[in-house]
């Protein structure tokens, strides 16, 4: 059942000729049989009339001529639900774009409910006001969550169900809908819940059958109905999530129903403790009695917990406050509910400031035009494209604004003037597509994030791989804040960012080791600089960290050193520095084993074999000879997930396979010692078709379009198109794997026909799954423009043929950032054949930087024996 008042609701149903909710192969028979009727009344018109009625009808967003232009009616393709099973852990609640506020209800699905609420059969454990969106792990957030009971059993408030063992209800399905800013769904006792935010605030609005008396089926045995009368008890948990309160309090006035109260908690991948404040009012029905409750037990009149006073209690599991009330005058009990990380009083005052009219429509409304001017940035002409495909394209885009979070001015931690955004967990996920896609659609809010996390470095010493909840997250690889940076700098976001403090964060994570470097910098720093890996057994004891992962660490450091010489050589700094880390840019080749073979069983007991790939990146000891590691290992297809944060492996989250890949800085060397262009593309098409390759992970992606290098960016589009419907798509299980904001990033740029070097002034081109794509450029009144001049609606024709930029034209398989800057015109003709001239010179490749091999990081043979010796400088 969808919200029958809600905007939303009217949207869905715009465009009744779509026939929502009418089974697909209803609606075609409809449509043929009215088509038949149409054209046999009317000969007199032309075929070709016809026709395009006919297409018209099937897809009207297709008919006619692109004329341009943004509709608010763009939100109707918006669905959050994507993502919310199978892994996915996104966010589908009320949000403002990278707002604070998230309210949502939450479901007790056991290692799925990261984000709160999952499409599943699970129950309801209660509403509650913060999440965060497509991580991994642990659930996070969820504090202070609100639970309703429409009544209570003999009218006694101490036979309602406190816990969050105890009250959990089903959910009636097909209810639960969401849209931008907007959430809604009906429990089983009765009770519709709907949710819409401000930045700091969450507005619910419960309502009610209205009835004397309720019917609350047993959701176990649905034979067992309870009667219960009409007179609802809302209660507010101090639990979060995870479970991981360590203390808190909680007070409730009975004079005017208002609630507030603290707690501490943990991060949900990362170390220490943050502190969070609410501040709840009610609104729509006089109140009978209140008080507080400790697990189950329930206490009328003591309307005060914490660990000082006579309301001790265990600080762990439920414990809260409640208020009974007398049923609703219109049936619907409106609750505002500031949050704040500071102090009650600015929880309160977030509330009040934020929404002191109580309207849940105006901030419903508000709401949808924040997120409308947001998604402005883009426009694509729908010509051709299924509704289900614009709403995988337009979700993505949605996606990768729902965080990092924007805690300006909630900071707990520092006083500072610079805008502080949290959220960012894994900036190992989220460099590689979320960032980048950001700095073209919303440079304001990626050039605020990266003041961030230079900020951060000012008070922490450290910038962070990995942040939440304003606790450090684990390292997962390099320190790819460097990389994040030098991106910025390189795409010119410049409004306020401290470029010599930006600089001095990132040496510092090149040149200083922390004592604990497995929550912010990089470890092993001593031998990468003495010998240019890192090495399995190093003895190397200047900080602690996770002794594994060192391959996939020491190609990330080699990137994020690259990166690094970028932005020296853009800042002036002396050419020495500059090569110091260019040369270390190339200690990924230090990890090449060119005698390496592909080994692998067909069978778990069947023979060893290989296949004809010689050469993989593999782990190296002290002494300077190889070690082994499956190169299939923590791929789809062997032992997928034993490579996970520290697990004693050499690679993190993907196979030896994977990273021999990763050498954005020069494909052109990595292709010759994999033999040269056509064994690249050969050993490349192998990992995409063998189930070698995830794309559920990150780093999956860049690997998608690294055929440009070798001559081949068809073989980039042909895969790119290959990945869509099949594994991003718009039902709930429409991203293979956790979102990390970074999942609709990739699907966004895919179906635009870009993706970005990230860390380089690089993006490599790609057929567009749209006839015209419309990015507004940072110069005002310009678009950066790519149309498609002969497009096909079947996507058949997805090779690259010709392009012109600007009318002239355009050979490179690539473009700068400048396209996006100064705004202009990319014109492709695309076909059904792989071009054998477009972006095939060696002019037309995508930029590399090899590094002469005398010019490398030499061992130093001194620090090596002094580690073979054991005695450690």
């Amino acid at each position: 059942m969808r919200p029958q008042g809600s905007p939303y609701r009217k949207a869905v149903m715009a465009a009744p000729i779509r026939f929502r909710g009418v089974p697909r192969r209803s609606r075609f028979l409809v449509y043929a049989v009215f088509c038949i009727i149409l054209i046999t009344l009317l000969p007199r018109f032309h075929l070709h009339l016809g026709g395009t009625l006919l297409f018209f009808l099937i897809s009207p967003e297709a008919a006619g001529p692109y004329k341009g232009g943004h509709s608010a009616d763009i939100l109707k393709y918006v669905d959050p639900l994507i993502g919310t099973a199978n892994g996915g852990h996104v966010f589908p609640g009320a949000s403002l774009p990278y707002g604070m506020a998230k309210a949502v209800a939450d479901t007790n699905s056991r290692a799925e409910n990261a984000a709160g609420f999952v499409s599943d059969d699970a129950p309801i454990t209660g509403f509650s006001h913060m999440h965060d969106s497509g991580t991994g792990g642990q659930p996070s957030l969820g504090n202070f969550p609100l639970f309703v009971h429409p009544g209570c059993p003999d009218d006694e408030f101490s036979k309602c169900k406190f816990t969050v063992m105890d009250r959990p209800l089903q959910r009636v399905p097909d209810t639960p809908f969401a849209a931008p800013g907007y959430f809604t769904l009906n429990l089983t006792n009765s009770l519709k819940a709907e949710m819409t935010v401000t930045e700091h605030t969450a507005l619910y609005r419960f309502s009610f059958p209205g009835n004397e008396t309720l019917n609350i089926v047993d959701d176990e045995d649905h034979s067992k109905v309870t009667q219960v009368p009409y007179s609802p008890l809302i209660l507010i948990d101090l639990i979060d999530l995870m479970n991981s309160r360590s203390a808190g309090g909680i007070q409730v006035y009975p004079e005017s129903g208002r609630v507030i109260g603290d707690g501490s908690y943990a991060p949900s991948f990362g170390s220490g403790k943050y502190s969070a404040f609410f501040c709840a009012d009610f609104k729509g029905a006089k109140i009978r009695k209140t008080g507080t409750f400790v697990n189950t037990n329930a206490t009328e009149g003591l309307n005060h917990l914490d660990k000082q006073g006579s309301g001790f209690y265990n600080p762990t599991g439920s414990a809260g406050a409640w208020l009974h009330f007398e049923r609703p005058a219109s049936n619907a009990i409106t609750v505002r509910v500031g949050v704040s990380f500071i102090s009650v009083d600015k929880a309160c005052a977030n509330a009040e400031n934020e929404i002191p009219d109580w309207n849940f429509e105006r901030v419903e409304s508000q709401a949808r035009k924040a997120w409308s001017e947001k998604l402005s940035a883009i426009e694509v002409d729908p010509y051709g494209v299924s509704g289900d495909m614009l709403t995988t394209f337009w979700s993505g885009l949605y996606r990768t604004m729902l965080s990092p979070q924007n805690y300006t001015g909630e900071n707990q931690l520092w006083n500072s003037t610079e805008p502080y955004f949290d959220s960012f967990y894994c900036i190992w996920d989220s460099f590689r597509a979320q960032h980048p896609l950001l700095t073209i659609i919303d440079p304001v809010a990626q050039t605020d994030m990266v003041r961030a996390l230079i900020d951060i470095y000012r008070h922490e010493g450290k910038l962070p791989d990995c942040r939440m909840s304003f606790c450090k997250g684990f390292t997962q690889g390099g320190s790819n804040a460097d990389i994040v940076i030098a991106d910025a700098f390189v795409k010119n976001l410049t409004a306020g960012i401290d470029w010599d403090t930006a600089y001095e964060a990132v040496i510092s994570d090149a040149e200083e080791e922390p004592s604990m470097w497995g929550t912010s910098g990089r470890g092993n720093l001593e031998s990468w600089h003495h010998l240019g890996y890192i090495p399995w057994d190093d003895t190397d004891r200047n900080g602690t960290g996770p002794a594994s992962r060192s391959i996939s660490r020491g190609v990330e450091y080699a990137y994020d050193d690259f990166c690094i010489s970028l932005l020296a050589s853009g800042l002036s700094r002396p050419a020495p520095e500059v090569s110091k880390y260019r040369q270390r840019g190339a200690n990924w080749a230090n990890y090449w084993n060119p005698t390496q073979k592909d080994l692998f069983r067909s069978a778990p007991d069947g023979p060893v074999s290989s296949t004809k790939f010689l050469g993989f990146m593999q782990p190296r000891t002290v002494n300077g000879t190889f070690r082994y590691q499956n190169t299939r290992s923590c791929s789809p297809i062997h032992n997928m997930h034993s490579c996970y944060y520290d697990t004693g492996l050499e690679t993190y989250e993907g196979s030896p396979w994977l990273y021999s890949f990763f050498v954005p800085q020069d494909m052109q060397s990595l292709i010759k010692l994999m033999g040269g262009p056509a064994e690249f593309v050969e050993r490349l098409t192998y990992f995409h078709t063998s189930g070698i390759s995830y794309m559920g992970n990150e780093q999956g992606f860049l690997p998608v379009y690294q055929f440009h290098y070798a001559s081949r960016p068809g073989l980039s589009s042909y895969f790119a198109h290959s990945y869509f419907p099949s594994l991003f798509n718009s039902t709930v299980n429409g991203i293979p794997g956790n979102d990390d904001c970074a999942m609709g990033a990739f699907s966004a740029f895919a179906m635009m026909g870009f993706f970005p070097v990230a860390g380089q002034d690089v993006y490599l081109l790609s057929a567009p799954f749209f006839r015209e794509v419309k990015l507004r450029a940072k110069m005002p009144g310009k678009w950066a423009v790519i149309k498609v001049k002969n497009f096909d609606p079947e996507w058949k024709r997805l090779y690259i043929q010709s392009a012109k930029l600007n009318g002239k034209r355009y050979t490179k398989s690539w473009i700068t950032h400048e396209f996006f800057l100064k705004g202009g015109v990319l014109e492709l003709v695309v076909g059904e054949k792989e071009s054998d001239e477009w972006g095939a010179r060696e002019e037309d490749l995508p930029p590399s930087y090899p590094v002469p091999e005398g010019e490398r990081v030499a061992p130093d043979e001194e620090y090596r024996s002094k580690l073979v010796s054991g005695h450690v400088p």
